[in-house]
């Protein structure tokens, strides 16, 4: 391959990528107000020296989903001056910009707005902080796309399928073809992959020639069983993902093995939270893309805030610190200052050779001060540093490590549920609920109801004090259990009845979307029930209240009804408690459940009852009733297989790799075209120190 210039070739895309700026962030602080600012005309100033052809967001721009006039005012006020001009733009869009900007009033990229005169386009995904909101559905990005300013693309307006169309670029004989998906909830998203209701459009003509870029804001470590999008959900025709929302710096592309295509998380160019993950040196990227080769340089910033973070933990100096000593708080706090006055003093050289970079660092010093120690005085601390650091507060942060060998003979081990959470994290009910039952003794495990729906009633009962949560989940499920054996006929013999429930439980384990629409279903029940309560202990008097439990409740698959007590349902009716009925009834239906509520025959006026199983009912009595419910319900499981990557090396070899067939068809999203042929594949990959254009072509990858 002959030698070429990368900067001037027309053949060559300049991207310059960055994600999470958080405009915004700590604007009214004294110190730090303005470093969201400062670090955004760096950045776009860098894409002008450059002479990039766009620049790609990749979410959170601003860190208010209703940013302040001043972080608007100043946002306007940097894309105008450094990406407005007369330095024409080099490439062509192919697809229909319709459906790419199908949401705005404006479906065309700026830079071909007659009336505006683009020099730098830039194209931007919606994060989680700045994602669309209201009854207009509606981000401070649109606010931008409506002055001309910015692309704002990837955006999702259905919760039950998503179509990523791509945006389709051209320069020279290079094409991309562009992918976007903003911020959606993890484990919306993730339940979606699952059911394969995601899809990725791709060109119908060369579909091998494109090179395809994705920009996604998701979690990608893993935070929970479904908070996260694991990598091998994404299809494996992409050549390129740029992941935003982490906001550690790993801009180095990094090689799924798996799905084969590359990673790169450029993380955020503002600190947000005092973590280690944040005091990795911020980078922003210069991708250069020529056919299918692709190359990342590097750029650092100059003017993002120093920031040191170090752990102490006491009880692993012995020889300096004892619980019994009297003057251990003093010794302990001049030891804290002693590590202060160290990050202090390597924050000053770091500065020294970057004049451009703020004065003050940003420090932070985490104490564990487990093994009877005490804490001093925060306050007292933050004093001595006002005017010597950026943070002066929350310098200093006291915790003390969960002592896990005193526990040994507990079953319950929090380490196997969830990774150690972070600062100002706690463990969820549910998770405890789900852990407790799975650990506990065969003989108060659960055979009939579920651990997750369990959790999410206690969870209910706990955060909105629910109070007929559980109780309308327990009589939830039992009836759709007694339904099921009904229609499987099972015989009236204990050991089979016992077989049944257990695989009927088994495949509701695995259907996770159906046990979700099982447990809102319950708790609009339970809210229902709580509606009714309150209605009828405001219209009726105390012996009116002993005939509660008899008032319109009916059992649909048993054929059993009750009939309204004179009066009541008429009261009931008028009151708000028959309001929230009819919203239950309605909910039921529409989610196509077997348990419909029945009009009673009392009355015009009263309300819809709501379905529970009858009083008393167990397992074994569905046989003895005289009638037979013929609902039907359908079950589908879902399997798949998820290879965690921990982390990405800093150091990478990037040497192409043929495809295997470790392939997850499982959790990867489709493709409207079918699985590609990569015999055509071959993207290559160089590092910065070398030109990525004169390497010799790469070995394609197996289908």
């Amino acid at each position: 391959m002959s030698t070429v210039n990368s900067q001037d070739n027309e053949d060559t895309f300049k991207i310059l990528v960055a994600t999470d700026i958080h405009l915004g962030y700590l604007e009214k602080d004294p110190v730090r107000g303005n470093d969201t600012f400062v670090t955004f005309n760096e950045i776009l100033d860098h894409a002008q020296k450059n002479e990039v052809d766009f620049i790609l967001l990749g979410g959170d721009l601003f860190h208010d989903n209703k940013p302040s006039r001043k972080t608007v005012h100043s946002c306007l006020e940097s894309l105008r001056k450094y990406c407005m001009g007369d330095r024409p733009v080099q490439f062509e869009i192919l697809s229909d910009q319709a459906v790419n900007f199908h949401y705005s009033k404006f479906p065309w990229v700026n830079y071909q707005d007659e009336n505006l005169n683009i020099s730098i386009p830039v194209f931007s995904i919606h994060g989680n902080h700045d994602d669309p909101t209201g009854a207009d559905s509606l981000c401070a990005l649109d606010i931008l796309s409506c002055a001309g300013l910015l692309n704002h693309f990837g955006r999702s307006t259905s919760v039950e399928k998503i179509d990523i169309s791509p945006i389709l670029l051209r320069k020279g004989r290079t094409k991309i073809a562009l992918y976007g998906l903003g911020a959606i909830p993890d484990e919306r998203l993730y339940r979606m992959f699952v059911n394969k209701q995601v899809t990725m459009l791709r060109p119908k003509e060369d579909e091998d020639s494109w090179f395809n870029l994705f920009v996604i804001h998701q979690n990608r470590s893993k935070h929970g069983a479904t908070n996260y999008i694991p990598e091998q959900f994404l299809d494996d025709f992409i050549d390129l993902v740029v992941w935003g929302h982490e906001h550690e710096c790993k801009i180095a592309p990094f090689q799924n093995e798996q799905q084969c295509f590359y990673v790169s998380q450029p993380g955020s160019s503002v600190v947000t939270s005092l973590s280690p993950g944040e005091a990795v040196k911020k980078h922003i990227g210069l991708l250069h893309v020529k056919g299918k080769i692709m190359k990342m340089e590097k750029i650092a910033l100059e003017t993002v805030r120093t920031f040191h973070i170090e752990d102490i933990v006491l009880a692993d100096h012995p020889d300096l610190f004892h619980p019994d000593n009297p003057n251990v708080t003093q010794a302990v706090q001049a030891f804290c200052m002693e590590k202060v006055e160290l990050m202090l003093d390597t924050a000053e050289r770091e500065r020294l050779g970057n004049p451009r970079q703020p004065e003050k660092p940003i420090i932070r010093l985490r104490v564990d001060y487990a093994g009877g120690f005490e804490p001093f005085s925060v306050h007292r601390f933050s004093q001595k540093y006002m005017h010597r650091v950026a943070n002066p507060k929350d310098i200093i942060h006291f915790f003390r490590h969960r002592e896990q060998k005193e526990k040994k003979d507990i079953d319950l081990n929090f380490g196997k549920l969830v990774s150690r959470p972070a600062e100002g994290t706690t463990l969820r009910v549910e998770d405890l609920v789900k852990q407790y039952f799975q650990t506990a003794e065969k003989k108060v495990q659960l055979s009939l109801l579920t651990e997750r729906g369990m959790g999410e009633a206690v969870q209910e009962f706990v955060d909105k004090e629910e109070k007929d949560a559980i109780e309308e989940l327990v009589k939830f499920q039992l009836e759709k259990t007694q339904r099921f054996l009904k229609e499987r006929r099972t015989d009236a013999v204990e050991e089979k009845i016992d077989e049944e429930v257990r695989k009927f439980r088994e495949s509701r384990k695995k259907n996770t979307e159906e046990e979700d629409k099982e447990v809102r279903e319950a708790m609009i029940r339970a809210r229902a029930h709580r509606s009714e309560g309150d209605a009828l202990v405001a219209a009726s008097s105390d012996e009116d209240s002993m005939d509660i439990e008899r008032m319109g409740i009916s059992n649909p698959s048993d054929g059993l009804s009750s009939t309204l007590s004179r009066g009541r349902g008429r009261a009931r009716g008028r009151a708000r408690g028959a309001r929230g009925q009819n919203s239950t009834a309605r909910g039921s239906s529409r989610r196509g459940r077997g348990t419909t509520s029945q009009e009673s025959a009392s009355g015009s006026r009263s309300s819809k009852p709501v379905s529970v199983p009858g009083k008393n009912m167990s397992i074994l009595d569905v046989f003895r009733s005289s009638k037979t419910d013929h609902s039907s319900n359908s079950f589908q499981s879902y399997s798949e297989d998820i290879i965690d990557i921990d982390s990405d090396p800093e150091d990478t070899s990037f040497v192409p790799s043929s495809k295997t067939n470790q392939r997850l068809p499982a959790t990867s999203s489709h493709s409207k075209r079918g699985s590609q042929s990569q015999a055509s594949r071959g993207i290559e990959y160089e590092s910065d120190e070398d030109d990525p254009f004169m390497s010799s072509a790469m070995s394609r990858r197996a289908k």
